[in-house]
């Protein structure tokens, strides 16, 4: 039975529209919906036989009921099993509570035992009338929302299995190597029968831990999906057209080269003829250029800018930050313009707080081919920017773009004089380097080069974790610093109280520092402040006139202080691993020794959490941005790499890319080989997993 389309919005009921909330608008969507856990009434238990903080379910009769006052309105019921007696207490209950639970009612009751100084009690159990047929599996318990009861849920849930369409999608000849992944002969419909109602004698570990067969076969079927999705991506990528892009003799590539105040390292040069390849094909690229903090990814992005306008065609580079595109901007004027003005050629810049007039000049500069290059931030994909002929487009830290915005740059792009539209040839950067199994699942249909060398005279940073509780010897710290003419960064991650979060915040510090060391200048910055305040600030801190920078952050990535040898940053334990390393490579650019600080806090009386404590010590262990990423991900998860990489598309729900490995190369296999000999069953199976959602992964 096809699944019905949706009634208008103003027609559904709430808990229809929270099941359209929750994404569940196919029949195979609520066969795919899972329950978080699973609850036991399949069995009684004798209250005798319970055990303290059990979970168990009990039949009994009511022997007494009262509502108490002290220490607050609640309704105590005893229960007697006939083994034991038990005191159900209630803080919030209505009229039908006291009725259901009535003197000599007999009732059957699900909830945690605890013993104490008053006897056993339950806190707030389930219960319904006594009597009745056991279940013969175990009762699902569904992720859901306020407007969504249990009951209701898993009557959709149910309903919605019995009706989808579970046949095989997986071709015979892949079968049996899948039945060896996961160790078992489940059939899609059967593991998801079984999941949605185990039987009782089930370990509830291995369902848990998603390590039973019919998870791992779940676990296969949506990695493949998943692949086969962006090989279809992929395929229709190179099926379309881009202009072919190619180094002229004597040209800007080689002059940029020649007029360069550093040599390239090997690894620059490696990926930039990996570039040089894929743009002089007719195809367009698709490639991620990742390389750890100041690995020099800007000189890359820069000759490749130059092999573009070289053939003639316009580039757009965009940067997530104003400051970062900014850093970017005087870069390549710096190296182009000189090279660019004898051929009556600009760099131009865009962003959203420019001026009407200096804005309205550039939009003329790109719309008549003059701007070779743009330059700027979310303001190069608005509306009324028309490229007259972009060829290139480069995005820097790609993860901070949605989906929608790098579509937008994508398709600036006109058609070819023989009426055939082409597309950009595109290059994402990033300096959080992408863990090998997150390359091979999200990132499959992405071409991806590494910059692993840094430059030469790139210093060692040595990270020290230390508690707040010694933040005068830092202060002190600091002041040493400043004395031989050092600069220092101190980063802080909110600009304001919370009542939530009793941090000290950026304005607070900048207030604690500016007393603390006298003579010095210390500036703040902050993402509310006026953009022309913020210019100012980071001008005085580049220029060597600002000793220490307090900020939040928006220095992140991208700014480049060589002078800058200490990093401070407060509450480290609230930041992630990649965010942490991005802000300790802003320091160890210039010659001078440099050190990064973690300063924590623990909490009132107690220790750091497990996860903060694996991030400081993984920090103080490890420069390499690689290794960084691969401990990343086995603590955060990919959400941290992906951003929005697949903002609309489910990230994977059920697989698990630090222990299922060996599903994703079993799904990368079988994808090839069921998209080249079962396209219909490729499209099907695709459908089924992702539904709309494969478009995004096309980004």
């Amino acid at each position: 039975m096809p699944d019905a389309k949706p009634a208008p919005a103003q027609a559904l009921s709430a808990p229809q529209k929270a099941l359209l909330k929750l994404g569940l608008t196919r029949d195979i969507d609520l066969a795919l919906h899972l329950p978080l856990r699973y609850e036991d009434e399949t069995r009684l238990v004798r209250l005798s036989d319970a055990r303290d903080g059990q979970t168990v379910q009990v039949e009994g009769t009511v022997t007494h009921q009262e509502i108490t006052l002290r220490p607050r309105r609640q309704l105590l019921v005893t229960l007697d099993d006939g083994s034991d007696t038990c005191t159900l207490r209630f803080f919030s209950f209505y009229p039908s509570h006291q009725k259901a639970l009535a003197v000599g009612a007999r009732v059957r009751v699900r909830g945690e035992v605890r013993g104490g100084f008053m006897g056993r009690t339950m806190m707030h159990p389930a219960f319904h009338a006594a009597g009745g047929e056991l279940p013969d599996a175990l009762t699902p318990v569904y992720p859901t929302s306020a407007q969504l009861p249990q009951a209701y849920l898993r009557k959709v849930v149910a309903s919605g299995l019995a009706r989808a369409d579970l046949s095989e999608t997986i071709p015979p000849e892949l079968l049996g190597s899948l039945q060896r992944v996961v160790h078992g002969t489940w059939t899609l419909r059967d593991a998801l029968r079984y999941l949605h109602h185990p039987g009782p004698d089930v370990s509830l570990d291995a369902l848990e831990d998603r390590s039973h067969p019919a998870w791992q076969r779940l676990k296969a079927e949506e990695l493949l999906a998943q692949q086969l999705s962006q090989l279809t991506a992929k395929r229709e990528r190179d099926a379309l057209r881009a202009p072919v892009l190619r180094t002229a003799p004597g040209g800007l590539h080689e002059q940029l080269l020649a007029v360069l105040p550093f040599a390239l390292t090997g690894a620059q040069r490696r990926v930039g003829e990996e570039i040089a390849r894929d743009l002089a094909r007719p195809v367009p690229m698709h490639r991620l250029l990742q390389g750890d903090v100041g690995s020099g990814k800007t000189v890359v992005a820069a000759l490749a800018a130059a092999i573009a306008i070289d053939s003639g065609w316009q580039c757009a580079l965009m940067a997530p930050t104003e400051i970062l595109a900014e850093q970017h901007f005087a870069k390549l004027i710096g190296w182009l313009e000189p090279l660019l003005a004898p051929l009556g050629q600009r760099v131009a810049w865009l962003t959203g707080s420019q001026k009407k007039k200096q804005r309205t000049e550039m939009l003329a500069l790109i719309a008549s081919g003059e701007a070779a290059l743009v330059v700027g931030t979310h303001a190069v994909i608005q509306d009324q920017v028309v490229f007259q002929n972009l060829a290139l487009a480069i995005i820097d830290e790609q993860h901070r773009f949605g989906v929608a915005q790098r579509l937008a740059l994508r398709s600036k792009m006109t058609e070819g004089d023989d009426g055939q539209s082409r597309e950009p040839h595109l290059l994402m950067m990033t300096a959080t380097p992408i863990p090998r199994t997150l390359a091979m699942s999200y990132y499959a249909d992405l071409d991806v080069s590494t910059i692993d060398e840094l430059p030469p005279g790139r210093t060692p940073i040595v990270t020290k974790v230390v508690s707040d509780q010694r933040r005068h010897e830092v202060i002190e710290r600091i002041r040493a610093q400043v004395a031989q003419g050092r600069q220092v960064y101190w980063v802080c991650p909110l600009i304001e109280e919370s009542e939530a979060l009793d941090l000290s915040n950026a304005t607070a510090t900048h207030a604690e520092l500016s007393d603390a060391l006298s003579g010095t200048v210390v500036g703040l910055l902050h993402s509310r402040m006026p953009v022309a305040e913020k210019k100012a600030v980071m001008s005085l801190f580049t220029s060597g006139h600002m000793g220490v920078l307090v900020s939040t952050t928006v220095i992140e990535v991208g700014v480049d202080v060589p002078n800058a040898s200490l990093m401070v940053i407060e509450h480290a334990e609230r930041f992630g691993l990649s965010q942490l390393h991005q802000l300790r490579g802003r320091v160890g650019r210039g010659a001078a020794a440099s050190a990064c600080v973690l300063l924590y806090t623990p909490p009132e009386g107690g220790r750091l959490g497990e996860t903060a404590r694996e991030r400081l010590k993984a920090m103080a262990g490890t420069s390499d941005g690689f290794e960084i990423a691969r401990r990343d991900l086995e603590i955060r998860g990919p959400g941290e790499f992906l951003g929005a990489r697949q903002s609309g598309a489910a990230m994977l729900r059920f697989a698990d890319l630090a222990t299922d490995g060996h599903l994703l190369d079993w799904a990368r296999q079988a994808a090839t080989q069921m998209l080249a000999q079962h396209p219909t069953a490729a499209e099907k199976h695709i459908a089924r997993w992702l539904g709309s959602k494969a478009e995004y992964l096309k980004a």
